[in-house]
């Protein structure tokens, strides 16, 4: 079964958002991730985030985007029963390349630390788990509140 790895546009928002919602313990934000949300990312990242398509459906989806200095990979997920089967990687590498056009050299991420499946496939790939730093967050608007799928 074949594999379509390409960019993502606001076209693909409603089947991106029905795979994050598909995705048990997958945090969706409530401004970050609404249709305007995802469509300002895109806007300001153009041709970086990725998604899969397997049969015409989404099945993996990548959001990617940089500062000008670090690139950052944000809801990096695949389709439960399509996993294990390199999608993840080759999205992940689609977004690598995307960078490097970019002339960013130095990729993050955020992985929770309860993400037992995406931790071990960061690990397996040759990420790097930081242990020399402290992640800092501050909310500037309270409505935008995260909401973990169960």
């Amino acid at each position: 079964m074949e594999t379509k790895i390409r960019s993502m546009t606001i076209e693909d928002y409603p089947a991106v958002k029905a795979l994050w919602q598909s995705i048990r313990g997958f945090g969706i934000r409530s401004i970050d991730d609404s249709g305007d949300g995802v469509a300002r990312f895109l806007a300001r990242n153009p041709g970086i985030s990725v998604v899969a398509e397997r049969n015409e459906e989404i099945v993996g989806a990548v959001l990617c985007g940089h500062d000008g200095r670090r690139g950052c990979l944000y809801h990096v997920c695949v389709k439960d029963g399509c996993r294990r089967q390199g999608i993840g990687k080759a999205m992940v590498v689609f977004c690598m390349e995307a960078l490097k056009r970019e002339h960013i050299n130095k990729v993050s991420l955020i992985a929770f630390t309860k993400n037992d499946a995406g931790n071990a496939f960061w690990k397996e790939i040759g990420w790097t788990k930081r242990e020399d730093l402290n992640y800092y967050d501050f909310v500037l608007n309270e409505e935008n509140i995260t909401a973990f799928i169960r």
